[in-house]
């Protein structure tokens, strides 16, 4: 299927040019409006964002574009993404939006979308809104009597605070444990915080003063060094690392390690496995995801099935095949008892839940396995299909060869960019990067002819 405006993961953009820019989002407003308007009742729509600059400039163009279609609009301010699909399905509303760039920096942003049961909307639907976004939509439009409103919503932060709280076990506190979080300087600054406090927790917060500017800049899940460096300074028990829209998480235990979503998985599913609570007979984790996670989880009787890139195609297959945990090396971890997107800061206290019924330190039961050696290098490419020069593919081939039962390769393109992402994992570390180098090298080559 052929995607016009969205990605994997919503419309994503750099701000203020195609298709980031208020005329875009406005039409996407009035499109999902006319999309969702089966007549009935009168329609909902919320509306979060987290901290960028030009989130105010996208709000106002969706909420124009929505009360034109005859759709109220709630809006919820700076919260993180769970919050939206958690209160699509709290307020009734028809559809959800985010407006996030997620782990990328300020200058980009985007609109992720949510439908009434809170999960992100399938293809067919972005494909027929897609189709809508072009269209001349005047006639369709509400008259002048039955235009939306908009409103604020007082007490959503605090709504989601204590839905966070509860999925912790209610026989158990953070008494006792100290706990950095970095809040990315994004959505979670607030809720956060407030949630580990509540639960009783001496909290240290870094990177909670958001500026507009200073989103996911060098902080966050994805650059925990100074989680690292504030955890040995204020000597914590822990430290959590967050993105923009707080969807992702990683953990520092006590001596500064980063400990990434793949081995939070295996803790969790470790933790459910023996409550009996873990469904569908292990997990559900993207091709990326290292080989040393099936290992542990075969160890354990478990299985991991393994999806395309892209959340939404873990959700999917969690959905499909009755699984109740699923996530990304990156930490972007869903865990559908209680949610239908990624939750960083529920899954944190699913990893907080865990340390304090083991009653030992995080960086004794935070490694669940051994990673094995995985290289991953991009490479650009001029134009054309490279993945089908003969050269190219006699690479791939010998390499996969080479890495045999042991090991595993996984090429894929970018959806968002020139680039082939090369990727091996195995035993022997040093095959693994010469797998690599090679074909990277071959690729290369026809960038170099071109």
């Amino acid at each position: 299927m052929t995607r016009k405006y969205f990605g994997t993961d919503g419309i994503r953009g750099t701000a203020n040019i195609h298709p980031m820019t208020p005329e875009i989002a406005m039409r996407v407003g009035m499109a999902v409006g006319v999309a969702f308007n089966r007549g009935g009742h009168r329609h909902r729509a919320v509306i979060g964002k987290d901290t960028r600059l030009s989130g105010y400039m996208l709000e106002n163009a969706l909420v124009a574009g929505f009360t034109a279609a005859g759709v109220d609009v709630f809006l919820l301010g700076p919260v993180p993404t769970p919050a939206v699909a958690m209160l699509t399905r709290s307020l009734r509303a028809d559809i959800g939006v985010m407006i996030s760039a997620s782990h990328n920096p300020f200058e980009d942003n985007g609109i992720k979308l949510f439908g009434p049961d809170g999960y992100k909307l399938s293809d067919g639907l972005e494909k027929k809104i897609e189709d809508l976004i072009d269209q001349d939509l005047t006639d369709r439009l509400a008259k002048a009597a039955k235009v939306g409103r908009a409103q604020r919503v007082e007490g959503d932060l605090y709504r989601y605070i204590e839905f966070a709280k509860r999925t912790f076990p209610k026989d158990m506190t953070l008494s006792g444990l100290r706990v950095v979080v970095d809040c990315a300087n994004g959505a979670a600054y607030k809720a956060a915080p407030a949630a580990l406090w509540e639960l009783g927790a001496e909290v240290v917060t870094i990177n909670d003063k958001p500026d507009g500017l200073n989103i996911n800049s060098e902080c966050g899940s994805t650059n925990p060094i100074g989680l690292s460096k504030k955890v040995h300074e204020v000597r914590a028990d822990l430290g959590i690392a967050l993105d923009g829209d707080a969807d992702r998480v990683l953990i520092v235990d006590e001596k500064g390690k980063v400990v990434d979503g793949d081995q939070l998985m295996a803790l969790i599913a470790d933790g459910w496995h023996s409550d009996g609570r873990l469904a569908g007979g292990g997990i559900v984790a993207t091709v990326m995801s290292n080989l040393g996670l099936e290992r542990f989880l075969e160890d354990r009787g478990l299985s991991l099935a393994r999806t395309k890139v892209g959340d939404r195609y873990v959700v999917e297959h969690m959905r499909e095949h009755g699984f109740n945990i699923g996530g990304e090396q990156s930490g972007h971890i869903v865990l559908s008892e209680y949610s239908t997107t990624g939750d960083g800061l529920v899954s944190a206290l699913q990893v907080l839940a865990y340390i304090q019924g083991a009653g030992k330190p995080a960086s004794e039961v935070c490694r669940k396995f051994e990673p094995v050696p995985q290289v991953l290098k991009n490479v650009r490419f001029r134009g054309g299909k490279p993945l089908e020069d003969a050269d190219v593919r006699s690479a791939i081939d010998e390499g996969t060869n080479r890495l045999g039962g042991t090991g595993r390769l996984v090429i894929r393109p970018s959806g968002t960019e020139p680039v082939i992402r090369v990727m091996a994992e195995g035993d022997d570390r040093g095959l693994v990067e010469q797998v690599v180098d090679d074909i990277v090298n071959a690729i290369a080559g026809l960038r170099t002819a071109a």
